[in-house]
């Protein structure tokens, strides 16, 4: 993954070191990681995994944009942005950010907008299976 796009869309397990190589620097005294993993529950209810999908092309080009504006915004800030499609079972990474900058604040700033303007930018839908046997598409959380 070293030579890979640090804005990605995978099929299979995502390789955070990997994607933290992506963003590492001599530079950069702040390397933050964000995993978003698959829980267990969702509104009271067992979850058993979830599925991703998306525009991929659409989803590329936006993943890109996002981590090109962030890095243009920062001091020597440096963001990778991988996502996993298809299945994905519980604990397992669906979203992995990495970001890299001389300083914490940078990189906690960076990252958290990373997550938010993925979630409302990129056409990527999420479907949650129940322990139950029942499969429902999931909006977006509010933001708490």
């Amino acid at each position: 993954m070293n030579d890979s796009p640090k804005a990605a869309l995978v099929d299979d397990t995502i390789d955070v070191a990997a994607v933290e190589r992506l963003v590492a620097s001599e530079a950069c005294g702040a390397v933050l990681l964000f995993l978003g993993t698959v829980r267990n529950h969702h509104a009271g209810r067992s979850v058993a995994g979830l599925t991703y999908s998306a525009y991929r092309t659409m989803a590329e080009a936006n993943l890109q944009r996002i981590v090109d504006e962030l890095e243009a915004a920062g001091d020597r800030l440096k963001v990778a942005i991988v996502h996993r499609l298809g299945d994905v079972p519980l604990s397992e990474p669906s979203v992995v950010i990495a970001v890299a900058s001389p300083h914490r604040e940078a990189a906690y700033d960076a990252s958290r907008t990373a997550l938010e303007r993925l979630k409302k930018e990129v056409p990527i839908w999420k479907r949650e299976h129940y322990v139950d046997g029942e499969v429902t598409w999931r909006e977006e959380e509010p933001l708490t």
